[in-house]
């Protein structure tokens, strides 16, 4: 799940939580919406934590080390 797609389930989540209030037998469309706005944070942050490990910084970050000091080994 990418950044996109958890905004748009935060989004809607907090549409179904918070603005609606259509009563559906046996669909309790506030718990729904609770679930989504769960389900994008987590996804939210799942990809922010693997979106930070593919760049330069974080804690994650890949070093490129180049050696100056080559030297001839006999073969």
């Amino acid at each position: 799940m990418g950044v996109g797609a958890s905004i748009i389930l935060i989004a809607v989540g907090g549409i179904l939580a918070w603005a609606v209030s259509a009563d559906i037998d046996g669909v309790n469309l506030n718990m729904v919406g609770v679930i989504l706005l769960v389900v994008g944070a987590i996804g939210l942050l799942l990809s922010l934590i693997f979106w930070s490990s593919w760049g330069a910084s974080g804690p994650w970050r890949r070093q490129t080390v180049v050696r100056d000091d080559v030297y001839d080994r006999p073969l």
